[in-house]
């Protein structure tokens, strides 16, 4: 398995690399929402939609989300949909320690995680594209330069769990909802991250005083970079399935590979201009 995934990062690598650095931002934007879709497509099918006619009229609807933040994303009011998507992760925990809540598939729970997947998705699509298109900072433009500096701590954090909670996990962290999960690797998640967020900042040039703000950053984009993985895994839980699909060898779907990447994308974009970065 680990070699499989090794494999499918080392493809995927060029790949996002090429997506943030040769695509303009309205490229960019439309070549990441249809990716998204795709992870969205997933997302239907654990939420319990049935029908492949009715996921696709869901699909849709996502994909006019998508087109009318774009207009907004252009404007000084780009903040209100990210700002959604941290208010929910925000509120998510609450879900997360009633794992039963919404288990069974009726009608409201399906819609209520309808509605789960549009704020993950939707607020995530719009912080990226405001950071890569330099709408934070339009007098440094280095906005490629930071989405691959927020990839890269999501990475680091990914890779600092899975190297942390390998060799010492001994603490499960959510057991009843991720069993391979342990706080051993939260804590190598941290310092990995951590350390990434201080080089990035460096080589960002990001001055020296504001170096600590930027660890402090990349930490807590990794908190809930770990919450939107134990969300996702939550409802694969209730929808009975492993992974979100079959898409990459050894890493499961589409969105086994974003949950992370779309709950720390608010909190990311959001807290760069809170601390002045």
């Amino acid at each position: 398995m680990l070699k499989q995934r090794v494999i499918t990062a080392v493809v995927l690598a060029p790949l996002l690399l090429a997506l943030i650095f040769l695509a303009s931002t309205p490229v960019f934007a439309a070549l990441l929402a249809l990716i998204f879709l795709l992870g969205l497509w997933e997302w239907t099918r654990m939420a319990g939609a049935r029908g492949h006619p009715f996921r696709a009229l869901l699909l849709a609807g996502y994909g006019v989300l998508f087109a009318l933040c774009w207009p907004l994303v252009q404007t000084r009011w780009w903040w209100t949909p990210v700002l959604a998507g941290l208010i929910w992760w925000l509120l998510a925990p609450w879900w997360l320690m009633r794992i039963e809540f919404a288990a069974s598939r009726t009608r409201n729970h399906v819609i209520l995680k309808l509605l789960a997947g549009m704020l993950i998705v939707v607020p995530a699509w719009c912080a990226v594209v405001v950071l890569h298109g330099d709408r934070l900072t339009p007098a440094s433009p280095h906005g490629k330069w930071w989405v691959l500096c927020f990839a890269l701590i999501v990475v680091a954090a990914d890779i600092g769990a899975y190297s942390a909670g390998s060799r010492w996990g001994r603490h499960k962290l959510a057991p009843k909802i991720s069993p391979g999960k342990t706080r051993e690797g939260v804590y190598g998640a941290l310092v990995c991250s951590g350390a990434v967020g201080l080089v990035c900042g460096a080589a960002l040039h990001v001055p020296a005083w504001h170096l600590p703000a930027m660890v402090v950053l990349a930490l807590v984009t990794v908190l809930f970079s770990i919450e939107g993985d134990l969300f996702e895994s939550l409802i694969k839980r209730h929808a009975g399935v492993k992974d979100s699909g079959a898409l990459f060898p050894g890493h499961g779907g589409l969105f086994d590979r974003m949950d992370s990447l779309v709950a720390a994308l608010p909190v990311f974009v959001l807290g760069k201009v809170v601390l002045g970065l």
